[in-house]
């Protein structure tokens, strides 16, 4: 395995190559330590460009994915993020480096445990994991200005709306199971939301509720 340092400087230079021209973006993952979100035995992979598996059945999205998604936020050192879908709090991280504070939600305690011992390894002090689920009552420090799902979802839930601050973003990825889907960034507003497609992406849909096992 190559050393650390030049394995993300590597990746790094692999995005940028594939367009991600964001400074601030391409800094922010250069610092986080990708293979720290993953188990032992996927530590090799980590800074390949693909999806891994993480805890109670979940992935890692590709670090292409996150760059991207990251970078058409268009965050600024004043911002405030919504975060659903921790997983395994790669990206909650990167956020972290861009943002003045993020709330990172999601449905498996096991995986906001994990996110939060690992943000205190890295000593990121303005990202908070909660135990929560997404699509119920957002009753947090908001209105955000950016909201960022890492889960597909047929429609944007009035809720999410509702906690998106007037000229703010929200990335989610719309469109149904199993099928492609569209990564949108809405705008908000007054109480308008634009939609603006990114990219065609596949991935999970955004499951309601709490577990209850993990």
């Amino acid at each position: 395995m190559p050393d650390e340092a030049e394995a993300r400087a590597a990746l790094v230079l692999g995005l940028r190559r594939r367009g991600v021209g964001a400074r601030e973006v391409l800094a922010a993952i250069e610092r986080v330590p990708r293979r720290l979100f993953l188990s032992a035995r996927h530590h090799g992979l980590a800074y390949e460009d693909a999806a891994l598996p993480i805890e109670c059945g979940q992935t890692v999205s590709a670090p292409s994915l996150v760059a991207f998604t990251v970078q058409a936020l268009g965050l600024a050192p004043d911002h405030s993020v919504l975060e659903i879908g921790t997983g395994s709090g790669y990206q909650s991280a990167i956020l972290a480096h861009l943002a003045a504070r993020v709330e990172t939600l999601d449905r498996f305690a096991t995986l906001t445990d994990l996110a939060t011992s690992r943000f205190a390894a890295l000593r990121l002090e303005n990202v908070k994991a909660r135990h929560m689920d997404g699509l119920e009552g957002l009753k947090l420090k908001g209105p955000y200005d950016r909201i960022v799902v890492t889960a597909a979802v047929e429609t944007v839930p009035d809720a999410w709306v509702q906690s998106l601050k007037p000229g703010g973003l929200l990335i989610a990825a719309i469109g149904k199971a199993k099928r492609p889907q569209s990564l949108i960034r809405f705008h908000k507003s007054e109480n308008v939301m634009t939609a603006e497609h990114l990219m065609s992406v596949r991935t999970v849909m955004l499951q309601p509720g709490l577990a209850k096992k993990l």
